[in-house]
């Protein structure tokens, strides 16, 4: 059985502790085995982090512990999978640039709040977005500093100036798997859009199999 460490907390106006319990809830349905911390040190047992197939923080700004920053960063090099959404990874530890190059990216601004507008999907081949199309969503559409070698799967034309902005990202880190969703400010969006919590949960899947199983191990041996 997998398993899954999801950290919550931060800012309260993105709902970590809702948001964290529908992440729970959908991979439990997927046969993990799920825990969930309220604290950033439950990330500083080095030995139960790297006994992880995935962590998915949803912690708005704060800062990441010393403490903490090191195993996590060394569990994600090693090949356990990292995945969130919105403000929960993507503007979280603001001054921690580590951690920004890390996700392949940093929250800057969403200029006009709450407004409507597209997410396209660019990659229809991969199998996050494999048969899903684009649509329309309202939300926050965030303008981020961004990694130009994430692998793309999905973008949003910004309402306010035209520019096309990377939505939907994954990258490698070490041996490790990224992905990142800038979609789902808050938990009724899950319920309202369940697209997101489609390409959120399948993101996940996605991160948490990189991971060498012992099989694989034993045969490199």
């Amino acid at each position: 059985m997998k398993k899954a460490l999801i950290v919550y907390g931060g800012w309260d106006g993105h709902e970590p502790k809702p948001c964290a319990e529908i992440f729970a809830k959908a991979l439990t349905a997927k046969g993990f085995k799920v825990e969930l911390a309220d604290t950033l040190m439950a990330l500083a047992d080095e030995k139960k982090v790297m006994g992880l197939d995935l962590i998915v923080p949803h912690w708005t700004m704060g800062e990441l512990p010393g403490e903490a920053a090191g195993p996590l960063f060394k569990a994600i090099q090693s090949g356990v999978g990292l995945a969130g959404c919105h403000g929960g990874m993507g503007d979280a530890f603001r001054t921690h640039t580590a951690y920004q190059m890390m996700v392949g990216g940093q929250f800057v601004d969403h200029p006009l709040g709450y407004i409507d507008y597209r997410v396209d999907i660019v990659d229809h081949c991969d199998p996050i977005t494999a048969g899903l199309e684009s649509f329309a969503f309202k939300s926050e559409q965030y303008y981020m500093h961004v990694d130009p070698s994430n692998h793309v799967l999905a973008t949003t034309t910004a309402v306010w100036n035209g520019a096309t902005m990377p939505a939907i990202w994954k990258r490698p880190y070490g041996k490790g798997r990224v992905f990142y969703s800038s979609l789902g400010h808050c938990a009724k969006e899950f319920i309202e859009y369940p697209i997101v919590l489609e390409i959120l949960t399948r993101g996940m899947l996605w991160a948490a199999e990189g991971k060498p199983t012992a099989a694989a191990k034993s045969k490199k041996k």
